[in-house]
């Protein structure tokens, strides 16, 4: 009795071990500003290739001196047919010179689709420019933008934008960083964003993980 105890327990313990992982449900972030606290929560389940990348900027301290930037509100964008509002924010805009290669490769395009996340207020997204060329640049939605979803107007190719997080706390953080002067100049490459650039960018102290 006591030998098949033993073997059913190893057995148990063997399979344990060869289970594979799993991803956690989510991951919390601190985005520690001049401005003050945001919390998001990240779905590495849902948005894997995602997060991951977003991770490896965060855990290796790449987003030291980033800040956010960008900011898209309903009176900074006349030309604009389909409104947005968001700010973005990450390494800054030398992240969309082609002239600079990346810090690492971008990630392939994981739209909202795939995910069934969607752009609603608060949502974290990865900015890009043509799908698939992701790497370190992202935004936060203030209001719901449907438009940024697949299918969406916003984006002339369709595949709208990969969300992989939403705002759990600092809401008014992130509307008071909106409401910021934006009449910085910007870089020939990118001109459509003109009178989006913050005169003072808002700077990131820290993004880091939070252990709940």
């Amino acid at each position: 009795m006591f030998k098949k105890l033993l073997c059913q327990l190893m057995v148990l313990s063997i399979a344990a071990v060869c289970l594979p992982a799993v991803a956690a449900e989510t991951v919390d972030v601190r985005f520690a500003t001049e401005a003050g606290i945001i919390e998001v929560e990240l779905y590495p389940a849902r948005a894997p290739l995602t997060v991951a990348n977003f991770l490896r900027y965060v855990d290796g301290g790449h987003y030291a001196d980033a800040g956010f930037y960008r900011v898209v509100r309903l009176d900074n964008q006349p030309n604009s047919p389909v409104k947005i509002e968001v700010i973005q924010g990450g390494r800054g805009v030398a992240a969309y010179d082609t002239a600079r290669p990346p810090l690492f490769a971008p990630i392939a395009h994981e739209t909202t689709v795939m995910t069934g996340l969607r752009h609603v207020d608060g949502a974290l997204s990865m900015a890009r420019l043509a799908p698939g060329s992701a790497t370190s640049e992202f935004f936060i939605c203030i209001n719901d933008q449907p438009s940024l979803d697949f299918a969406g107007k916003r984006n002339p190719d369709g595949q709208g934008f990969a969300v992989f997080g939403q705002v759990t706390r600092g809401m008014d953080v992130v509307r008071r960083i909106q409401a910021g002067r934006s009449d910085a100049t910007v870089p020939d490459y990118l001109e459509g964003i003109a009178g989006q650039r913050l005169h003072d960018p808002v700077m990131l102290e820290k993004i880091d993980r939070l252990l709940r």
